[in-house]
């Protein structure tokens, strides 16, 4: 899969990616490395692939929205993924998914206007035994109740000061 010139663009890394590819290289592949290196895939990313690999621009759009894993804003700076697998929801993961909405003011998939936190509600994080479980980016509490997100949030926000 040859490309244009790789330092062009708004997108240098990228480019230089998409010109190393081999012919094989997946969609799906190429939207991962760009969440990677750009955190997400806005807009001008999504159409920057699709002019490069002379696709349209709707099945870059089409794959993006289809998976979940693939955001189109800028995450905040932590993100707090609530486990919704079995053993978690069994356990009150639903009540601690509504204490987080409450206490940051979003919805699951948005993140807070200070840009501090993202939310997500995600299917397993494999760790049942301590269901219900809470990420903060890659930190690992079990056992959570809806009274304890207020602790937990203010505890990462201090981390950051």
């Amino acid at each position: 899969m040859k490309t244009g010139p790789a330092q062009t663009g708004p997108f240098p890394e990228l480019g230089q990616y998409l010109e190393n590819l081999g012919e094989e290289q997946s969609l799906i592949g190429i939207l991962h490395r760009a969440q990677g290196l750009y955190g997400y895939l806005g807009r001008d990313i999504q159409l920057y692939i699709a002019r490069k690999l002379n696709i349209p621009a709707a099945e870059v759009f089409g794959v993006v929205s289809f998976y979940s894993h693939f955001n189109t804003e800028p995450p905040g700076k932590f993100t707090i993924s609530v486990c919704m697998g079995t053993p978690c929801y069994v356990r009150g993961a639903e009540a601690v998914l509504e204490k987080c909405r409450e206490e940051l003011n979003i919805g699951t998939g948005e993140t807070t206007a200070d840009g501090l936190f993202t939310l997500k509600d995600v299917r397993c994080v494999g760790a049942c035994g301590l269901a219900p479980v809470v990420l903060v980016s890659d930190k690992v509490y079990g056992r959570v109740v809806p009274e304890d997100i207020r602790r937990i949030l203010d505890d990462t926000v201090k981390e950051v000061k």
